[in-house]
């Protein structure tokens, strides 16, 4: 991974450890509905932000070299690759 991004996706990443446990505590406290909801939702948008930096990398890096590549079966592999995430991100985000 590039270096400053796999910084910010660790860091991510533990701010993500942070709110779980800390929606789990709600959830077993059993607070209102409503603030277990908007942690809940805090916490999809922080693995959104983790995945842009994740797909940054990969684009940046790997699907970068793919297309770069004078081998075409690389190009089909790369744009398999954008064509299926964006099929899984709209099937699973809607």
């Amino acid at each position: 991974m590039i270096t400053d991004i796999k910084q910010r996706a660790l860091h991510r990443s533990k701010i993500l450890q942070g709110q779980l446990k800390g929606l789990e505590k709600m959830i077993d406290k059993e607070e209102y509905c409503m603030d277990i909801l908007t942690q809940s939702l805090a916490i999809q948008k922080s693995l959104s932000s983790l995945n842009k930096l994740v797909l940054e990398n990969h684009l940046r890096t790997h699907i970068n070299e793919k297309f770069t590549s004078k081998d075409t079966k690389a190009h089909k592999q790369a744009m398999k690759e954008l064509l299926d995430l964006y099929e899984l991100n709209n099937i699973r985000g809607k």
